[in-house]
């Protein structure tokens, strides 16, 4: 079953933006918090952005005044605005539930920032 579908990586230059989206099962959205997660080559996964259901959000310090999550209910899709890019947020980001993921991740979302 799919649960997770992200969209809207790319490569873009440093100072660009991208907005990531990421489509969620009804049945997972309705219930949880959402959060966007990030993995490169060499990390672990690591929590980026937190949106709570009724629409709160936090941020890792590294992204705060740059991300912005937010989820439009009427879609169950969570979006990831980014901003002022630097190559060091190059990862995949991926969505899922929080404060505990679900088991199964999607196939995340690409996001080079490079010259």
């Amino acid at each position: 079953q799919v649960q997770f579908v992200e969209s809207g990586g790319g490569l873009v230059q440093p100072g660009g933006s991208l907005r990531l989206s990421c489509a969620v099962s009804r049945s997972i959205f309705n219930f949880y918090n959402m959060a966007w997660y990030r993995q490169t080559a060499v990390n672990q996964r690591e929590l980026v952005a937190t949106v709570t259901r009724g629409g709160s959000s936090d941020y890792a310090d590294s992204v705060k005044g740059r991300f912005t999550i937010s989820r439009d209910n009427t879609k169950n899709t969570i979006y990831l605005q980014m901003n002022s890019l630097r190559p060091e947020v190059t990862a995949v980001y991926y969505c899922n539930t929080y404060v505990i993921p679900q088991t199964y991740w999607g196939q995340g979302a690409q996001v080079t920032v490079s010259s």
